[in-house]
């Protein structure tokens, strides 16, 4: 059994979004090139995924809205709302992409491997049950973890969002599911405008939702801080099945989409603190896939450095010491106020 894998598919690049569009397919080129000049292809197995089936998208979203972007794609493409396009084949894309986190479902809970990367487009976090947007058109990662409880009566998922945006959808299906634990570490006042500190979860969910909405300017320490202080012991106490990451790269300091200041190696540590956790309570299941990240070369350095954090290699990251944070006393308040949320609903 290999621990690690990679899941791609060349057709992830046929999701074709529009000229001058920041999420575009040279974000999956730019990342398997630097998978390969890294050698980390070469120890890697690097899976082709299957084609989600209609009634797994249904796990989460409407067959009104699933019906609508098939019928978009197949008609040539469209778009969902101003950020959001589809091309001709965005909707083959789109089964693959939640095919992938199927996948790596059903290998780590078989044990057929510990962990994958799914190197997919388009990404999911923003996509609400009857709505894409922020990119987003199936919500994979909320797909995966209903699979995980539905198909294989998995009882807890952990899901750690570190994209620089708020996984609004992600953070929607689950809001009142106590088998879920979301996390999310974003930048605020950002788009989507969700993520506020105070947003707990609600009814059976409650206390099963925690946001560290950042000041724009938060750096490597404060990411840490919170995963040190909040994250991973609200991990250890939830006990989870399985750890997913919904893994955006536009937290990186090079990113000119987000104002965040992480470097290629703080996705290095924040894997390892995921792994650790995972290798606590969920034996070694983690599961990360690709939100966002534009910054082609920053993105395809960290992307290299989740990977070899999953596989155990050592590649040294290009950076030597990480910005520090702008407004560190905001981003401190931040932290403590969601400790103390978590510590008075975690139940």
């Amino acid at each position: 059994m290999g621990s690690a894998v990679i899941f791609y598919d060349p057709i992830y690049l046929e999701h074709k979004t529009g000229y001058g569009h920041p999420e575009r397919p040279e974000r999956l080129s730019a990342s398997m090139s630097a998978l390969h000049d890294s050698g980390i292809l070469e120890k890697v197995e690097v899976k082709t995924p299957r084609k989600a089936k209609v009634e797994e998208i249904s796990l989460v979203h409407d067959m009104q809205y699933i019906g609508e972007v098939r019928r978009m794609s197949e008609s040539g493409g469209g778009h969902l709302d101003l950020d959001t396009a589809l091309s001709s084949s965005s909707y083959e894309a789109a089964l693959k992409a939640c095919g992938a986190l199927l996948d790596s479902v059903d290998g780590v809970l078989s044990g057929e491997f510990k962990s994958s990367l799914c190197l997919v487009r388009p990404p999911g976090h923003h996509a609400l049950p009857a709505r894409g947007m922020g990119f987003c058109l199936f919500n994979n990662i909320a797909i995966a973890a209903k699979y995980a409880i539905s198909k294989h009566k998995v009882s807890r998922v952990m899901i750690v969002d570190w994209d620089a945006h708020h996984g609004n959808g992600t953070q929607e299906v689950f809001y009142e599911d106590n088998s879920v634990l979301y996390t999310s570490l974003h930048q605020f006042p950002h788009y989507p405008g969700t993520g506020w500190v105070e947003e707990i979860g609600r009814g059976k969910g409650l206390g099963k939702t925690i946001n560290f909405p950042f000041p724009a300017g938060t750096g490597e320490e404060h990411y840490i801080e919170a995963f040190e202080r909040v994250i991973i012991p609200a991990g250890i106490k939830f006990s989870p099945d399985i750890v997913m990451i919904s893994a955006g790269y536009d937290s990186h300091t090079d990113d000119l989409l987000c104002s965040m200041r992480l470097v290629d190696g703080s996705y290095r540590k924040m894997t390892e603190l995921l792994l650790g956790l995972a290798g606590e309570s969920a034996s070694g299941r983690l599961i990360v896939t690709l939100e966002g990240g534009y910054d082609l070369r920053a993105m395809g350095r960290s992307v290299v450095q989740t990977a070899a954090g999953l596989a155990g290699f050592e590649i040294t990251p290009v950076e030597t010491e990480p910005p520090t944070t702008a407004y560190a006393e905001k981003a401190a308040e931040i932290i403590a106020e969601a400790e103390r949320l978590w510590l008075k609903f975690s139940g």
